[in-house]
């Protein structure tokens, strides 16, 4: 089914860890995997934390991945901005992820793009309407990613996704996405990598984001039950996996590690 693999892209929350417990057999099987003939890439759409945190979160749970490893929506945002231009910024992320948008300048009702990240409870009216406003003033939008929800511990939450869309639909403007389900995204990663998304597969938990991107990019795609999984929200999507496993302990046996 999988053939020689050159590539497999692993998302994180929900596939490795959910919040602050490491899915079972995760630590092991990604052991598995770098001893197999396969190039790594660590992908997320999370944006509640910065690429400092999240190396050492990872770290935490004794999953070693290296900085060149990780792949992030800030770093392509910040890339984007260089290649437009963009210098002056609206930052809509929390004070910690915006140490990842150094090299830009936090602006505001003068802003060239307007990037929007996780803020979580502090989501509001008043950040809306402000971002709001600067689009229609002629600020790009950009989103770090567009998920529509996310597994907490506690539950499913809302994610960024939504509020991006509320400024789309005011604004009758269609953010840039930098994050999945971006062809982008996919077509970045495996460039670096100098392997064809024929050769590479995606692990993921989302239906639409992960596995849904990475098969209109030409990837394969492995969909696992833990994280956000929902059966039937699988099913409504009319997205077909390449295959269903339980969880990424199944992984390494799938594809001959």
């Amino acid at each position: 089914m999988f053939g020689d693999l050159g590539a497999l892209l692993v998302d994180l929350d929900g596939v490795l860890y959910v919040e602050d417990e490491a899915i079972v057999g995760a630590v092991e099987a990604v052991e598995r995997l770098r001893r197999g003939a396969l190039e790594l890439r660590f992908v997320t759409n999370t944006t509640a934390h910065s690429r400092d945190r999240t190396l050492e979160k990872l770290a935490r749970l004794g999953l070693w991945v290296s900085d060149s490893e990780l792949v992030t929506p800030a770093a392509l945002a910040v890339a984007y901005c260089r290649e437009r231009g963009h210098r002056r910024v609206a930052l809509i992320m929390n004070t910690e992820v915006k140490r990842d948008f150094g090299e830009l300048e936090e602006a505001g009702d003068d802003c060239e793009a307007v990037i929007i990240g996780d803020l979580g409870a502090a989501f509001g009216y008043d950040v809306l309407n402000r971002a709001f406003r600067q689009v229609m003033n002629g600020a790009e939008l950009i989103a770090l990613q567009k998920n529509r929800y996310w597994m907490r511990s506690d539950g499913l939450s809302l994610d960024v996704g939504p509020f991006v869309a509320a400024i789309e639909f005011a604004t009758d403007r269609e953010a840039h996405v930098v994050g999945k389900p971006a062809r982008g995204f996919f077509d970045q990663v495996l460039t670096e990598l100098g392997v064809s998304a024929t050769d590479a597969a995606m692990v993921g938990d989302d239906i639409e984001s992960d596995i849904g991107g990475a098969l209109q990019a030409g990837l394969k795609a492995i969909l696992v039950r833990t994280g956000k999984y929902h059966e039937e929200r699988v099913r409504l999507s009319g997205i077909q996996p390449t295959v269903v496993v339980d969880s990424i302990a199944d992984v390494p046996a799938l594809l001959g590690c």
